[in-house]
This record gives structure tokens, sequence and C-alpha cells, in this order.
């Protein structure tokens, strides 16, 4: 048998004991997100522990996003959303991307992935209203001809898309890849040069999505970020 019914009876850290009941007055809503948890000397006490078990209960818990500590004051219970669970790895991707530029090209091809996956989503789901604001981000790409204000519109377009898709998971997500990918690399995103390159691409996406064309709108998402690839390749060897 292989469950967990026979075998040796292993021993917990007291630690790990601590953090499971914290998580569970977290999980059972009896500690809210912004409420103080008890403080160390009540916990010791309640659970039968010394200083280090506690201390090193609440470590993990910070490290899992579920509580804030601040110099000074209590712990806090965070909030936990899809938004921060992305952001929580920030740091642990960004490690990552500087290790090694095929972790990059590794997220090139996830985003290839999620977005021509999100805009078929998009393309079911687009109303006029979505589309109107699709449009007025091109239109506000077109205003702004180039630099930061340029990438912000054009970033702000594909963020809009993957939100369309109705999974906040995916929009989270495509944020979280976009902004990994502007911070190390602004060209794999847009650069200069190519601005009315990129506008007619986006344009061609929204025109899919309006026609409700999912096909159309993954291909022309697909050529457009293929190309964006390209372009920077070839950017990047040519200086």
């Amino acid at each position: 048998m292989s469950d967990n019914s026979t075998g040796p009876i292993r021993r917990r850290k007291l630690s790990d004991e601590v953090l499971e009941r914290l998580l569970t007055l977290i999980r059972s809503g009896q500690l809210q997100p912004g409420d103080q948890l008890p403080p160390e000397r009540e916990l010791m006490a309640s659970y039968g522990v010394g200083r280090p078990a506690v201390r090193e209960a609440m470590q993990q818990l910070a490290s899992m996003g579920m509580i804030t500590i601040n110099h000074g004051e209590r712990a806090r219970v965070s909030e936990v959303t899809i938004q921060s669970m992305i952001a929580h790895f920030d740091n642990t991707a960004r490690f990552l991307l500087d290790e090694s530029t095929e972790n990059i090209d590794h997220l090139k091809q996830a985003r290839l992935f999620f977005e021509t996956g999100m805009v078929r989503m998009a393309a079911e789901r687009a109303g006029e209203a979505d589309i109107a604001r699709l449009q007025a981000l091109i239109d506000e790409m077109q205003q702004s001809e180039h630099g930061e204000a340029f990438i912000e519109r054009d970033m702000a377009f594909h963020h809009a898309i993957a939100k369309l898709s109705g999974n906040p998971i995916f929009a989270a997500t495509a944020y979280a890849m976009l902004h990994w990918l502007k911070d190390y690399h602004t060209g794999i995103v847009s650069f200069r040069g190519a601005e009315d390159v990129s506008i007619r691409e986006h344009q061609r996406i929204a025109e899919r999505l309006a026609a409700h064309d999912a096909d159309g709108a993954e291909q022309a998402m697909r050529d457009h970020l293929t190309r964006a690839s390209e372009r920077y390749r070839l950017r990047s060897e040519s200086s």
C-alpha cells in the first residue's frame, strides 16, 4: 500500500504546526485581510511553543504573501488576489531572466502561446464598448508617436485583450509577462522606427476582434508577435 495510512509517522516541526493553525484561522475567516495577528506571546502561550517556532511560522506566511510584517508593528493579514499571487514571485522571475537569455526566449514563447489563445477567447466575447476601448488605445498610440507613452498604450492594448478572456489568471499572467519583457528588453515590446508597422498590426487585430473572427484574430496576433520578435532580433544583431 502506498497511501498515507501506512509507513512511519514523521514528526513535524513545531513551526509547521503553528503555520497550519494560523492558515486555518485565515482560511476560516476568523482572521480577515487587514486584521492583526495575535501578539507573539499570546501565540506562544496558546500553542505551547517557543518564540522561534512562532517567528519561523510567521516568516513562512510572509513568504507566501499571506501576511505583511512591518518593523515595530504586529503582522497583518494580506488580501490575497490573483494579481498579488503573480506579483509575489516577481523577484524570482526577474532573477531567472537575469541568469539566462534562454529564459527570455522561453518567456517570448510563453507570451505567444498565451496571447494567441486569449485573443481567440476575446473574439468570442468582445462587445462594441470593448472594441471602442481597443480603438481608443490605437488612436492614442498614433498620437504619442514613440517613446514611453507609445509603449504604455501598446501594452495596455494587449492587457485589454487579456482581460477580455474573462479569466483573471490569464490577465494577471499576461500583464506580468509584458512588464518582464519591457523591463529586460523594451525592444521586444516596441521599439522606435517600427511604430507605423505596430499600429497597422494592432489595427488588424482589432478588426478581426470586431468581426468575431477567432481564426483571423489568432493569425493577426501570431503575425504581430512573431514579426515583433524577428524585428528585435535583426535590430539586435545589426547593433
